[in-house]
């Protein structure tokens, strides 16, 4: 990024990504998600053009770009109303925690299928009594002689269903100080004692939630990513793309929102002009159309350091873009629903839908509360308040 305009290269992925998810769109999205669905079919295609595993090395099957290319397919895609929650866990988060700390035989086995879309990854760290508390995580991982033996629970825990494998955060005993320090382990998601229920949700979208329980789930010694005693590094390794690909995935909602809003602001005729015409319709538009473009900003900032190598400044930026997008998102959606009167809670319409989804932004991967925390902590200088 130079002069705060992405490349050229980059501004044709997203021109070639948003042609390609215009032949599906929003309306056949939610029809999938409303049947019960997947959207395999614009996953896979995803996949094959080259832009799933956009940021995974060369040589394992990726493109070799860094966590901005694969964040500007996943908002490219959510802005043509085709948002997929499984990029920011598949090849963002897993992706790069496997390329950057996995072993090459461990590369070799996973990074391929992550790319091409035929062996999706799932990554679990949500446990139903720690919420964004990792440090209360109880899932547990024990040795037995050249095994690995983990149980616990996650919840929250996206695409399990079509996940060919699930990155787990367990616990592991340090054998030097007895405590129990975080590690993480490929678990195959049709492991024996490897259970998942589905969570009910009313946001539309094919990709479904599920608690999942570990009874006794039995691994060998190398399903353990990275080094067993680098476990914190290598989990944060992976948040910060996370929270990269969510800010992404809040501005696509945002600028879908947006874009329905305006088009139909600019046809609609009540008395003698365009709805669009009066300020009471165009200003929380154009507000948010600003709050939207303010948050991609940041997002490519934070892109920018994260593929720099900057974990710290990239951290800071990452967690203000992930805060930005989420309150853009929830606005524009908002102001999109109001421009469509009481057509914005129609099905037909399209933009009602969006609201659970837009809300959502704001609570995961992290909720806004915590990053408020994090910032006040370690942008500011003040006391820790948790």
């Amino acid at each position: 990024m130079t002069n705060f305009t992405e490349s050229e290269e980059r501004q044709e992925l997203r021109r070639q990504v948003a042609k390609l998810a215009s032949r599906y769109g929003r309306d056949w999205f939610a029809e999938k998600a409303r049947s019960g669905e997947k959207t395999t079919e614009l996953w896979l295609e995803i996949a094959k053009a080259g832009y799933l595993g956009i940021n995974v090395p060369e040589e394992y099957g990726g493109g070799g770009g860094g966590i901005g290319d694969v964040a500007a397919v996943c908002e490219e895609l959510a802005a043509q109303g085709c948002p997929l929650l499984m990029m920011v866990v598949s090849p963002a988060i897993c992706g790069t925690v496997i390329a950057r700390y996995g072993t090459e035989e461990q590369k070799q086995k996973w990074l391929p299928g992550i790319c091409d879309g035929t062996a999706t990854m799932a990554f679990a760290i949500t446990e139903p009594d720690a919420g964004t508390n990792s440090h209360n995580i109880t899932t547990t991982a024990r040795r037995d002689g050249d095994e690995w033996v983990l149980k616990g629970q996650k919840i929250y825990i996206s695409g399990v269903d079509e996940a060919a494998n699930i990155l787990v955060v367990a616990r592991a005993e340090d054998a030097r100080t007895g405590k129990l320090k975080p590690c993480l382990f490929v678990v195959p998601t049709d492991a024996a004692g490897l259970e998942a229920q589905a969570i009910a949700m009313e946001i539309v979208s094919p990709e479904k939630q599920f608690q999942v329980f570990i009874d006794d789930v039995r691994l060998p010694a190398d399903a353990l990513v990275g080094d067993e005693d680098g476990g914190l590094v290598q989990l944060f390794a992976g948040l910060n793309p996370e929270r990269i690909m969510a800010a992404s995935f809040a501005t696509g909602l945002g600028r879908h929102a947006l874009e329905r809003a305006t088009a139909y602001a600019k046809e609609r005729t009540v008395w003698k002009a365009p709805i669009g015409s009066h300020q009471a319709i165009a200003h929380p538009l154009a507000q948010a159309h600003i709050e939207v473009e303010l948050a991609r900003l940041m997002t490519q900032k934070a892109a920018a350091l994260c593929d720099a190598g900057d974990d710290m400044g990239a951290g800071e930026a990452a967690n203000m873009a992930k805060y930005a997008a989420g309150e853009a998102c929830v606005n524009a959606v908002d102001a999109a629903v109001q421009t469509h009167g009481g057509n914005g809670i129609t099905q037909e319409y399209g933009v009602a839908g969006l609201i659970v989804a837009s809300r959502t932004t704001r609570i995961a991967p992290v909720s806004r509360e915590m990053i408020l925390n994090f910032v006040a902590m370690h942008s500011l200088g003040l006391p820790k308040s948790y």
